[in-house]
């Protein structure tokens, strides 16, 4: 897979992996109910595409025929607010390569920790990957009851300035 930033070309496909995730899954650990309330029906493109401009940083994992498998999205604020792979994907690796690709960006860009609200199944990614769960945080959406986890992590400050040698 090749991870690189999304391009509007991937709008169609962000709201397919984002809607089948969650109705396959996510289906894994929420009811039926709260998948349809989670996501009833693939985003318009056109939204996608408003999403894409507010300034928010997203990559995608590219197959062999450069169709996004998977994406995930980072504020300004080292806020991550969609993180999805296309069902037939998860679980192969890719999520933490798309993972990593961000997290090295927070770095560069001197964010000292990133936070998410997790799903179930994006809580254990997370837990992988050194963040702390701070609490559940139930919620309702389309009237149903849901629930996610507040996880955050914090990034180690990252030195690049030159090291002083003393010769003796």
């Amino acid at each position: 897979m090749l991870i690189r930033p999304f391009e509007p070309r991937d709008a169609a496909d962000w709201a397919r992996i984002f809607h089948t995730a969650v109705h396959q899954v996510g289906a894994r650990d929420y009811t039926p109910e709260q998948c349809a309330a989670w996501s009833p029906e693939p985003a318009p493109v056109d939204r996608v595409l408003e999403r894409a401009q507010d300034g928010r940083r997203i990559w995608v994992a590219a197959d062999a025929n450069d169709v996004a498998q998977g994406f995930v999205e980072l504020e300004a604020d080292g806020h991550i607010d969609c993180f999805y792979l296309a069902p037939e994907v998860a679980g192969t690796g890719i999520g933490a390569e798309l993972y990593a690709r961000l997290e090295g960006e927070a770095r560069a860009l001197g964010l000292a920790s990133l936070y998410v609200e997790a799903s179930e199944a994006a809580r254990r990614f997370f837990l992988r990957q050194g963040f702390t769960e701070e609490h559940r945080r139930d919620f309702e959406r389309r009237g149903v009851m849901m629930h996610n986890y507040a996880m955050t992590k914090t990034l180690p400050e990252v030195h690049t300035g030159a090291i002083n040698a003393r010769s003796g």
